[in-house]
């Protein structure tokens, strides 16, 4: 057996329920979950619609590349969402079973251990989506832990990243907008980290599963191949961009995403996925084909989120230190006294409402944890839903 695995970190939801082991809610209110990220919005009426008449290709083994039209569709929905003038859907686009498999499965294709040869480091944020620790670990890496806080406004702070352990570094993990303080990686940030794969040789991984869900539907953030192509990195060099339906199109369960950027290495993953078995559904092609094509329920779903920012965080912002991100769906709050493990326990046992302790979602390098003292916020229910839980979480916080 794999000894690596024995020596992953717990997952933070397992964290968590051991945190609450013991622990019995307040039957008096009704249980109210915003503690993990999954969007409770009903899908698509459109994509509903194409799986079911889609259903034969049930019967069907289906192409581990994907079809030409889901791929094509992919293309063109990068074009007009960052201005690109082309993208390949036969070598630049790869579709997949979600970003997270896909972001797992990018540590193969990037890390390279040799025997003699120092140990490879894999960058990524702090606190970060647990996934992209368990692939280091899993592919013989290293993980270096890059601090996000307050200090820097959750950017993520490579200038801390000492000299030395640059030239370690096979692959670079980004999530924007982030996770979980939703921060985004502006022209400036990415153009940096361009310059230093180019000098170092290392691939970037940007994790843009959050990138349709920002509170101007004028100012979308910037995205990585859009950010390259400023630069002149046209043929997107090192690049992959891992992108999803589950938050886009609240399509969770489709289980439906793509990579897309530099040809070469999407044929190297390719070459992966040909062994692994990750091929996609004809019938899910079709829905996301149908998906991707469609931008009328993705500004709606964004209406949805906004209007639960502007009602939940005037209540919050009176007890927590909280204010709306510039993207995805959490909020990430300060809490008082600083023990957010309690801060948990407490208000479920109390209030019976579930949040995520922040320091689950980080490591402790150089002996600070950087999501100590802080809960992760999903506003993934109903806006009901959503203001009666900061309604309690104030009540609890003011005790």
């Amino acid at each position: 057996m794999n000894h690596i695995l024995s020596t992953l970190p717990p997952y933070p939801f397992e964290r968590l329920r051991g945190l609450l082991k013991g622990v019995t809610a307040d039957a008096r209110h009704a249980p109210i979950s915003m503690s993990i990220g999954e969007p409770k919005h009903p899908a698509p009426t459109l994509v509903r619609e194409a799986l079911v008449q889609a259903l034969d290709g049930l019967s069907v083994y289906p192409p581990t590349a994907g079809g030409e039209p889901i791929r094509r569709a992919v293309a063109q929905w990068l074009q007009r969402r960052y201005g690109l003038p082309s993208i390949d859907p036969l070598r630049q686009v790869l579709p997949v079973n979600g970003s997270k498999e896909a972001l797992y499965a990018i540590a193969q294709v990037a890390i390279d251990v040799r025997e003699g040869a120092p140990r490879p480091v894999v960058l990524l944020p702090n606190p970060c989506y647990q996934v992209y620790e368990g692939a280091a670990l899993l592919a013989g890496a290293e993980p270096y832990y890059v601090n996000q806080g307050p200090q820097t406004n959750f950017a993520l702070d490579w200038d801390a990243v000492p000299q030395d352990i640059w030239p370690r570094v096979q692959l670079v993990y980004v999530c924007s907008p982030g996770n979980p303080a939703g921060a985004v990686v502006s022209q400036e940030q990415w153009a940096m980290l361009f310059e230093r794969s180019a000098r170092h040789g290392f691939i970037i991984a940007a994790d843009e599963c959050y990138s349709e869900i920002y509170p101007d539907d004028a100012a979308p953030p910037v995205g990585a191949l859009q950010a390259a192509h400023a630069v002149g990195l046209t043929d997107f060099a090192r690049l992959l961009v891992f992108s999803s339906l589950s938050k886009r199109s609240s399509l969770p369960g489709l289980r439906s995403g793509f990579v897309a950027g530099d040809a070469q290495l999407i044929e190297r993953f390719l070459l992966l996925r040909t062994y692994n078995g990750g091929a996609m559904s004809l019938t899910v092609q079709a829905a996301s084909t149908a998906a991707w094509g469609d931008e009328a329920h993705v500004i709606d779903n964004r209406r949805l989120y906004r209007a639960k920012f502007n009602a939940v965080v005037p209540v919050l912002s009176q007890v927590l230190q909280v204010r709306a991100p510039d993207g995805g769906f959490f909020l990430w709050a300060g809490v008082p006294g600083g023990d957010d493990t309690a801060f948990v326990r407490d208000l479920y046992a109390q209030y019976n409402v579930l949040l995520l302790p922040g320091s689950f979602l980080a490591r402790t390098v150089q002996g600070v944890n950087p999501g100590a003292g802080f809960v992760r916020i999903a506003l993934v229910d109903r806006l009901e839903a959503c203001l009666e839980a900061a309604e309690r979480i104030r009540a609890f916080a003011s005790r």
